[in-house]
């Protein structure tokens, strides 16, 4: 298993980094928060976990080895695939996760694109004792992006999380007073009150 990848960091797309290592371009898919704190040309560090199916290999980025643990013990549920677990990231820090798990909080997971009332319900019960108590770090915190790029990273989540293009327009405008108003907008944060949005729209 390849556990982590480091060295400069080459390209930069919505879901994906490409890490150069040795020479070689590894394509990492990451969530917008792991995305926001990387920077094309600069150094950066990915935990990682390989998965493996019949017609390929996929190397799944996180910005620190509790977020891979996380991502790999909630694929031990049913039904849950490296796709959703990645957006349930997306949405949720694993700190957050382990309290929504210990709290029977359905609501926090259908707030993740692709997890409805029945999947939430499922879910709680599968996982509620995998994941362990929450720990109380502050370093899954959302962090904050330039004031300037904050709207296309966040419609570029958006849309990897498999929004419209429009859907992900009126989620951005949604949240831009909430953006503005806190000076250093945090791309957690936003991506987190625009699918709110989004929900509530549906």
């Amino acid at each position: 298993m390849i556990a982590f990848v480091s060295g400069p960091v080459a390209a930069l797309a919505p879901d994906t980094a490409v890490v150069e290592v040795g020479g070689v371009g590894m394509a990492v898919q990451c969530t917008p928060g792991t995305l926001a704190r990387l920077k094309v040309g600069q150094p950066a560090r990915l935990a990682t976990s390989l998965v493996v199916r019949e017609d390929s290999l996929t190397l799944y980025g996180f910005a620190d080895d509790d977020e891979r643990q996380t991502f790999e013990l909630l694929q031990t549920a049913s039904g849950v695939g490296p796709r959703l677990a990645q957006a349930m990231l997306a949405v949720h820090s694993p700190d957050a996760l382990r309290r929504a798990f210990a709290a029977g909080d359905e609501k926090a997971l259908t707030a993740v694109p692709g997890i409805g009332k029945k999947g939430a319900q499922k879910l709680l019960l599968e996982l509620k004792d995998r994941l362990g108590a929450p720990v109380g770090s502050a370093a899954a915190a959302a962090v904050s992006a330039p004031a300037a790029g904050w709207r296309d990273q966040l419609h570029a989540a958006l849309v990897g999380l498999g929004y419209a293009s429009r859907e992900a327009d009126e989620a951005v405008e949604a949240v831009a007073p909430q953006a503005e108003a806190s000076g250093t907008p945090q791309v957690g944060q936003l991506l987190r009150a625009a699918l709110q949005t989004l929900n509530r729209a549906r």
